[in-house]
């Protein structure tokens, strides 16, 4: 029975309606993504580190004696001049008190020498009478000879006896002055605090000049007070002639080589800073780090790079944040960071294609820093990727691109 046109119409639309139906139930939403492109563009790869700054050459000067060093005559920022300006004045100690025993025992002391220096004077006169004797008796035996009356043997006996005579004089002399000086040491003893000759008193001090020109850093003794030789008193350096010391662990430390670049960023100034790293140092230490774990450190130099006049601001031990060159080059093939993820050992990324449809591919990587990696193979510039892929990604999956949403 053949149907009539309209029940026919009705039912290739209702055809029509069930197969549209089906299709929008049926049929897979495309997967919303972010997507970039493959650039080519420059690449750096850094060692991020915290440093601080400080004077590369600091003048320490310390007490050449023991003794009271005075009141400070500059105070921390004075400017000084080399050999001109006086940074510290020390005074020699005082002699201590003596207890009751050892009074006692240097009183006696100073009579044992005044002893022996009255012993001493005698045989000085002694001598004196000796050598007189001698004198004479040479002088008479030369007359003698010169008359024919005495021998040449008698002379040379008187000369010999003269002569020994003017030795034993000599010696005489000296042992008296050793006893004199053995008194004064013994009196020495005795002296009590404030006791002296007084221009003595007065000319003792011991003034210290500047080593450099340049500005007190620290004054250590502001006031009058005792020190010791070798006691630091005042440091001087060159505000302007700044380091930068940062602390950098072992492993990043090796792949640094000398003379790298850095930018010093967070020092307080409107732009960064210029920096070169000068050396490593050949030793690590072992640091506790925030999360309680051992980490071997490593101090780097800095030499600033930066005239003065632009970092007037920065001073002795502030703060500062490194980005270290570590790689870089100006024209690199390179996609982000997170358009990566792993493929067994193997690094691999969604790209793409015109008509809105993934696909995996397998790439080669170089250097990555906290942002790109650099591709040695497997892509071109202007290619598109997914970026942060997620479980929904997978090949062939149509996707969308976020933005068009």
């Amino acid at each position: 029975m053949k149907l009539p046109p309209r029940t026919l119409a009705m039912i290739g639309t209702g055809a029509v309606i069930l197969i549209a139906l089906l299709y929008f139930t049926f049929r897979t939403e495309p997967v919303p993504v972010d997507l970039q492109q493959v650039i080519r563009g420059p690449l750096r790869v850094t060692v991020n580190a915290d440093g601080k700054t400080r004077i590369r050459e600091i003048y320490d000067v310390a007490a050449p004696i023991s003794g009271m060093t005075r009141r400070s005559p500059v105070d921390v920022g004075d400017q000084v001049i080399a050999g001109e300006t006086v940074v510290a004045i020390v005074e020699p100690a005082e002699p201590g008190l003596l207890d009751r025993r050892t009074r006692l025992q240097a009183e006696a002391a100073v009579q044992e020498a005044e002893a022996a220096l009255s012993v001493a004077k005698s045989r000085v006169n002694q001598s004196i009478e000796d050598l007189s004797y001698a004198k004479a008796q040479f002088e008479r035996t030369q007359t003698l000879v010169n008359r024919g009356i005495a021998t040449m043997t008698k002379l040379e006996e008187d000369s010999q006896r003269l002569a020994i005579a003017q030795s034993a004089y000599n010696a005489a002399l000296s042992n008296s002055a050793m006893a004199e000086g053995a008194l004064e040491r013994a009196k020495a003893t005795l002296l009590e605090p404030g006791q002296g000759d007084a221009e003595v008193l007065e000319q003792c001090c011991v003034n210290l000049f500047a080593p450099i020109t340049g500005t007190v850093l620290a004054v250590e003794k502001i006031s009058e007070t005792p020190v010791t030789a070798g006691a630091l008193l005042v440091s001087i350096g060159q505000p302007d002639d700044l380091e930068i010391i940062a602390d950098l662990l072992s492993s990043d430390a090796v792949r640094l080589k000398i003379g790298a670049s850095a930018s010093v960023e967070r020092w307080g100034g409107p732009v960064p800073l210029e920096a070169r790293l000068r050396s490593i140092e050949p030793s690590a230490r072992t640091k506790i780090s925030a999360l309680g774990i051992e980490e071997q450190r490593v101090d780097a130099v800095f030499d600033l790079l930066t005239p003065p006049a632009k970092r007037k601001a920065l001073g002795d031990g502030f703060a500062v944040f490194l980005r270290i060159v570590e790689w870089q080059e100006d024209d690199v093939l390179q996609v982000p960071l997170n358009a990566l993820f792993r493929r067994g050992d193997e690094w691999a990324v969604f790209t793409v294609d015109e008509d809105n449809i993934a696909h995996r591919v397998m790439v080669e990587v170089g250097v990555k820093n906290g942002n790109a990696a650099q591709i040695l193979s497997g892509l071109d510039v202007g290619q598109t990727l997914i970026t942060h892929p997620s479980e929904l990604i997978a090949e062939g999956v149509t996707i969308i691109d976020r933005e068009d949403l």
